[in-house]
């Protein structure tokens, strides 16, 4: 019989708890941190102290109170001090940012990148270099704690290995150990499917917040999906799971870059719109799928007929998603969110047919708050993970 946690193992839960409100929440008064952790006020005092004496949060008085009486002290996350290197790899461009705790962003380089297959060099060079001129930027009291990066494939969660992306021209890329290899912080670097991080953030930092239940769609060329279940990120066994795009909603359909045919990807994703409103070559990219629903909404005949049948194959895809997990929201994110606000009408005709009255009674469909940052803030959130879970191992380990 398994004894009890620990008096340690209880404090360090409690460090990371109390560390993680700051994070996400932004600077909480020791007041409302002991209402929400259901903790004394001296243990909430106890923890903030090994926080501060760590260099992770902050104590000072409010600006205003509007109350009498001695204030509570707003306990803040240092920002500026502990930081993560968040990466993102998409198939038009390569991100890379240093985003203090808390979620600040505190710097970011991009670069444009070209379309097709690549050599491995061509995407960690860039990234890791971009990353290097920001840690030279730093303080020499800061401290980064992590690393992290969205790839647009499926990612092995046991070693960062990206086992196939589509629409990248890449299988078994051993992304993670070359990225941790060029950047030589000693830090391991973590990778995520680009989906599935974005719908964390959404989850922990945008329109999803306080929702446990969520599933998220993404669009870039391909589709890309995240779902949550009971506030957990759903990964499947190797890692690879929320691959919605290649859902097969027609079977008869659109060959897809996955060797299927009628996948959501390929009836949804960007050359289907494009080639469906006679606008495919002459531009790509997230700028040509916004121009076509401009046209639909200037009353372009052609536009808005790509955009209903894109919009009924979206609807399907949708319906089958809340008959089968039963969300609370479903969320559009990337260039579906521009195909989405183009037929909305359509998708909900869809659900109103197709999925089940007791599941979408009660459904919101949401477009992403964090916009084309969605991925990147899923990778840095993805970073904060281990110093979350055990503050001051974590950060004894990152300065030693």
């Amino acid at each position: 019989m398994r004894a009890g946690p620990s008096q340690e193992e209880i404090r360090r839960h409690n460090l990371g708890a109390l560390l993680r409100h700051v994070h996400l929440g932004g600077p909480t008064s020791r007041a409302e941190l002991t209402s929400r952790m259901g903790l004394n006020r001296s243990t909430i005092m106890a923890l903030t102290a090994d926080l501060t004496a760590a260099g992770l949060v902050r104590e000072e008085l409010p600006r205003e109170t509007g109350r009498a009486g001695r204030p509570s002290l707003v306990v803040r996350p240092e920002s500026a001090r502990v930081y993560v290197f968040a990466l993102d790899v998409g198939v038009d461009r390569l991100v890379a940012a240093r985003v203090g705790l808390g979620g600040t962003i505190l710097d970011r380089r991009e670069a444009v990148r070209r379309r097709g297959p690549f050599s491995l060099d061509e995407i960690v060079g860039p990234l890791a270099g971009f990353a290097r001129q920001m840690h030279r930027k730093t303080r020499p009291d800061t401290v980064c704690v992590g690393v992290a990066a969205a790839f647009s494939g499926g990612v092995s969660r046991s070693d960062g290995v990206i086992r196939f992306g589509p629409n990248m021209g890449s299988v078994d890329v051993p992304f993670a150990e070359e990225m941790a290899r060029r950047l030589a912080f000693g830090l391991p670097v973590t990778v995520g499917n680009d989906a599935n991080l974005a719908a964390l953030a959404e989850h922990t930092r945008g329109v999803g917040v306080g929702c446990r239940d969520l599933v998220y769609l993404h669009g870039d060329v391909g589709i890309g999906g995240g779902v949550i279940v009971n506030g957990q990120l759903l990964g499947g066994h190797e890692g690879f799971g929320g691959e919605i795009g290649h859902m097969i909603v027609n079977p008869k359909g659109r060959p897809c870059g996955c060797g299927s045919l009628g996948c959501l990807e390929a009836e949804v994703g960007e050359r289907a719109v494009l080639e469906a409103a006679g606008r495919f070559g002459a531009q790509m990219g997230r700028d040509a799928v916004r121009a076509v629903v401009d046209a639909a909404d200037r009353g372009d005949i052609v536009a808005q007929a790509a955009l209903s049948r894109v919009g009924d194959w979206l609807g399907l895809g949708v319906a089958n998603l809340v008959n089968v997990f039963n969300p609370e929201m479903v969320v559009f994110g990337g260039m579906l969110r521009e195909v989405y606000l183009g037929s909305a009408a359509q998708v909900r005709s869809r659900l109103a047919v197709d999925a089940l009255p007791p599941s979408r009674d009660s459904l919101r469909l949401r477009t992403s708050a964090l916009g084309d940052d969605a991925t990147l803030v899923g990778a840095a959130e993805l970073a904060f993970a281990q110093v979350l879970a055990d503050p001051l191992e974590v950060l004894a380990r990152a300065g030693s």
